[in-house]
């Protein structure tokens, strides 16, 4: 009898030890575990809020009609540039923005021309990467944070068994140097979402890129032909 209940209490040990709580682990690690916590959700959420800012902005940006350029042709061989820049303004993208300035220079030289175009084309990308690289910032500097929180928590940890004269339980020696390791876990996982929604966000911005380089050479290329 004696042994079935000591063998029933060591199993609810068992249990309770296996029982973790994310709540308990992030405040019981003290102020300063629960400040970096604090710290990376709060890059987390800008890091989630730029990245869908940035989507939405770039599927906007490379929407533009199929026979748009086949459009802008036909009206420039016939020589209604003014109905050329009507149908660059009702396209809201940066390739119609490009096409609109080269048409405002249709008269000048051809090296005058591709001169506006590449400004016009280096803005365009400056508004395309905004706010991106603030993604790059978070994806390096959140695991970097929770490495912090947990050195602290590691120092902390140290200098209880310091001043306890080395007398110090084991158990909460462990319990805080664990509850410490949160703010890593914490700092690799927003650094690990930021980076993915970083590269993501250049592939998809160095394909609109690509995009108005090749709508930009065939516009010059239009210009170049007798008509």
């Amino acid at each position: 009898m004696l042994q079935d209940m000591a063998q029933e209490g060591l199993e609810n040990e068992v249990v309770q030890e296996k029982t973790l709580s994310i709540l308990e682990l992030i405040f019981n690690g003290g102020m300063a575990s629960t400040i970096i916590i604090g710290v990376l959700v709060v890059l987390l959420a800008v890091a989630l809020f730029i990245y869908f800012e940035r989507v939405f902005a770039l599927k906007a940006a490379s929407k533009i009609d199929k026979n748009f350029m086949s459009q802008i042709k036909e009206k420039i061989q016939a020589g209604k540039l003014e109905d050329a820049k009507v149908l660059c303004a009702k396209n809201d993208s940066p390739i119609a923005r490009l096409t609109e300035k080269g048409i405002s220079r249709i008269g000048k030289p051809l090296e005058d021309i591709n001169k506006a175009i590449e400004n016009a084309g280096t803005l365009e990308v400056y508004k395309l990467e905004k706010n991106v690289s603030v993604l790059a910032t978070v994806a390096g500097a959140a695991p970097m944070i929770g490495f912090l929180g947990t050195v602290i928590g590691m120092i902390l940890a140290f200098h209880q068994m310091a001043t306890s004269g080395g007398q110090a339980e084991m158990g909460l020696l462990a319990s805080g140097i664990y509850t410490a390791m949160t703010t890593t876990v914490a700092g690799l996982i927003v650094g690990i979402i930021a980076y993915i929604g970083y590269n993501h966000l250049v592939v998809k911005t160095d394909k609109i890129v690509h995009g108005m380089e090749a709508n930009a050479v065939e516009f010059l290329d239009l210009l170049d032909q007798p008509y």
